[in-house]
């Protein structure tokens, strides 16, 4: 695990300082997904897998001044790019493993994780740490700002059946793991898998 852990460090934190000037265009896919929440003014967020803390304003105003706002991350890089970019204003930030949060149990309303599942290490315990978290009935939002297409192509892959986000691998992995997958879009746009804590 540590040298997972070392690999998506030094990845992130090679691409730290220009990650935002990187994606430019981003903003309004990440609030609609935010937005696809379904979020309450005083709710709890998590950012699970935040980087430089894009949602983090969109999440803040969901939830309101009432509500709790909370960025994890496992790259210092890219909280510090965070906090550059003044978003440490909208949640409080953590380093921290999304394999070992530092929270109680049934302690958060919701869960948005962009681009967080092709990182984690043991997808199913992680996801199952993430469902730790949550109450019975609060919601996961894993959420890419383009689809596993557009995603692939990017990187010069083809896309393929053994990729975690294909529904047919999300539906059963999310079940194992506390959640029941609703939602499933993958488009061009973005990607957007929402999923209910259950009991």
């Amino acid at each position: 695990m540590a040298d997972d852990h070392t690999r998506v460090q030094d990845f992130f934190t090679t691409r730290a300082a220009d990650w935002d000037t990187r994606f430019p265009d981003d903003g309004p896919a990440y609030a609609a997904g935010v937005d696809a929440l379904g979020l309450r003014v005083g709710d709890a967020v998590l950012d699970a897998g935040c980087g430089t803390g894009r949602a983090l304003p969109a999440l803040r105003a969901a939830v309101g001044a009432q509500g709790a706002v909370l960025g994890v991350d496992l790259t210092a890089a890219m909280l510090d790019s965070a906090v550059r970019a003044g978003r440490d204003r909208s949640g409080a930030l953590i380093l921290a493993d999304v394999a070992r949060l530092p929270l109680r149990s049934r302690s958060l309303d919701a869960v948005f994780a962009a681009g967080l599942i092709s990182h984690l290490s043991h997808p199913g315990p992680d996801l199952a740490e993430l469902a730790r978290v949550v109450r019975p009935g609060g919601q996961l939002a894993l959420f890419h700002p383009i689809g596993r297409a557009a995603l692939a192509a990017r990187h010069g892959r083809p896309i393929t059946d053994d990729d975690l986000r294909a529904e047919h691998n999300l539906r059963p992995l999310l079940a194992r793991s506390g959640w029941l997958l609703g939602t499933y879009t993958d488009e061009d746009d973005h990607f957007l898998a929402l999923a209910v804590r259950t009991r």
